[in-house]
């Protein structure tokens, strides 16, 4: 775009944020000629650049001698920080579903909606309320068949202390299966919230990777005395990703086939964040890499026969494994 085409763009630009300065300034509000006058342009654009305007800020009126004068009430840093109605519905439904599902995390998001609604002042709360109780009545955030383990908040409350003070935490762990608590001590690599919270931790002065620790399982956790944090180039997005769920086990090559009446849908669903798509005929090749195999069969169950396991060999014995399972024969 050449200089003088964008000089057109920028000049609506710059009379929009004019008009945003007249309206917050002003202290008895502008009527439509006199923004009109003070930008220099006519009537009608005076009306659009106000419904423009009207769009992004809480514009107002008041009517003096059957002519109306229009303002911005609030200080502009107000303006831009104000939650809309479909912001603040947005957090709610959130919340409620956080707190069905007992996230590790759901006390902190109710405490931050509560911020945010009190810092409304009652005008604020008055018009968002028709809008707010419409958007929050009729949506929902989606809570899935899972676990029902609450993590207790003070737990989640010392990891997070340990995290701020780059110190290891210590706690006594019930271990699946095991009839005596063992006392760990761990660099604090992360928190992973969800229907079951987990502690990403690893041992300190240990060779080994960080290990997940659920939280409900944690008796009296506690910030260590010594020093612990993860290298710089910890990367938990990364590390996550090299299992298809929670279990961590060798990578494998998984290659999985879909059948033709299920490959659009395929192509709209996330088996993995480093999958990839390939044509094969009429069919559809999903390939990624990831351990937790047993995840990957017991979700491919979801999919009633549509997708075949391609490779590893080491998926379908897993997968067969499961099947007997299920059917009683193991």
């Amino acid at each position: 775009m050449t200089r003088d085409a964008a000089r057109p763009r920028m000049g609506k630009l710059r009379r929009a944020l004019t008009l945003i300065h007249l309206l917050a300034e002003s202290a008895e509000g502008l009527t439509l000629d006199e923004i009109a006058a003070q930008l220099g342009v006519n009537r009608r654009t005076a009306e659009r650049l106000r419904d423009a305007v009207r769009d992004e800020f809480d514009v107002e009126e008041r009517v003096e001698d059957r002519t109306k004068r229009f303002f911005i009430r609030d200080r502009l840093g107000r303006a831009y920080t104000r939650p809309s109605a479909e912001e603040v519905a947005a957090l709610e439904i959130e919340v409620a579903a956080r707190l069905v599902e007992g996230a590790g995390h759901a006390a902190h998001l109710d405490r931050l909606l509560a911020k945010v609604k009190s810092a409304l002042d009652d005008r604020e709360k008055r018009k968002l309320a028709p809008d707010l109780d419409a958007l929050v009545r009729l949506q929902r955030s989606r809570i899935v068949a899972g676990p029902l383990l609450e993590a207790a908040p003070e737990t989640i409350g010392v990891i997070q202390g340990a995290i701020l003070a780059a110190q290891c935490v210590e706690f006594d762990y019930a271990s699946d299966g095991a009839r005596t608590l063992a006392w760990r001590m761990v660099v604090p690599y992360g928190l992973l919230h969800g229907p079951t919270t987990y502690l990403i931790g690893k041992i300190p002065d240990r060779d080994q990777e960080p290990v997940f620790y659920r939280l409900d399982r944690m008796i009296e956790a506690r910030i260590a005395e010594r020093p612990g944090l993860p290298p710089d180039d910890w990367d938990p997005d990364a590390w996550l990703a090299r299992s298809f769920g929670i279990w961590r086990e060798e990578h494998h090559e998984i290659v999985l086939r879909v059948a033709p009446s299920a490959a659009a849908r395929a192509r709209q669903w996330r088996f993995h964040p480093g999958q990839t798509f390939e044509d094969d005929g009429d069919k559809l090749l999903v390939r990624f890499r990831a351990g937790g195999l047993r995840e990957v069969a017991e979700h491919l169950f979801t999919w009633g026969g549509d997708i075949r396991i391609e490779a590893p060999e080491e998926l379908r014995a897993v997968m067969r494994e499961r099947v007997l399972l299920a059917l009683g024969s193991v």
